[in-house]
């Protein structure tokens, strides 16, 4: 069924506040300081090793970042580009921003004398927030980030449980990372195998306040003059 232009524009919105509260997730994991994300772990093995072959002086780690994006985004496109949709772009052009306002907000409460133990509950709860807001840009219908469209891809064409296909494509983005020459701490660990199931957990929830969303904006009767 075709979408109306007020339908996509609330999809978007929806999947703007979801983001916004992925990437308030991802601010605490890294602000905790405890190891790198899976995706990231990727490409800091990748930035690290085609430095040491190339020596190109222009490849900064950002610019890793964006090209295994795009690369990821193509792959897709040439599976099916169905899962492409201008979320996916949004995704990828406003995270960066959204945690640099996050850092700069929250930066203050994590100076390095912060025991072990405040640590650990801040990447737990950045785990669980960055679950949560997946969620929300998933179940929004309207694209959602080039790595979490692998796990969603493999999941719906095996059949298999997101949160079982999302573990086992974190765990493969670290070990392929650290062999190639990427680093990792038990944050890297915790998020690999805990935001997976948890977001398994949140899914059909999401959904749920998605639907409540759409069906209160797009079917609301209207007010007589």
């Amino acid at each position: 069924m075709k979408r109306t232009g007020k339908e996509i524009l609330v999809r978007v919105l929806i999947l703007l506040a979801g983001l916004t509260i992925a990437h308030l997730g991802v601010t605490l994991f890294l602000l905790a300081d405890l190891g790198a994300d899976p995706f990231n772990v990727l490409v800091q093995g990748i930035f690290r090793s085609v430095s040491k072959i190339t020596r190109w002086t222009a490849l900064t780690h950002g610019y890793t970042h964006i090209s295994i994006c795009f690369l990821i985004i193509v792959i897709l496109l040439a599976v099916d580009k169905s899962y492409i949709k201008i979320g996916t772009i949004l995704c990828m052009a406003c995270g960066g921003p959204i945690i640099d306002f996050f850092t700069a907000v929250l930066g203050g409460l994590f100076h390095p004398e912060r025991p072990l133990w405040f640590k650990l509950t801040a990447l737990a709860a950045g785990c669980v927030i960055l679950a949560f807001g997946m969620t929300i840009v998933i179940k929004s219908d309207a694209g959602t980030g080039p790595n979490d469209l692998v796990a969603l891809v493999i999941s719906d064409k095996s059949h298999f449980r997101f949160s079982i296909i999302r573990v086992a494509v974190d765990v493969s983005f670290v070990a392929v990372g650290f062999l190639l020459g990427g680093s990792f701490g038990i944050g890297t660990v915790v998020c690999a195998c805990l935001v997976g199931p948890v977001a398994g957990f949140f899914l059909p929830r999401s959904e749920n306040i998605v639907e409540k969303v759409l069906a209160c904006i797009l079917h609301s009767p209207q007010r007589s003059v």
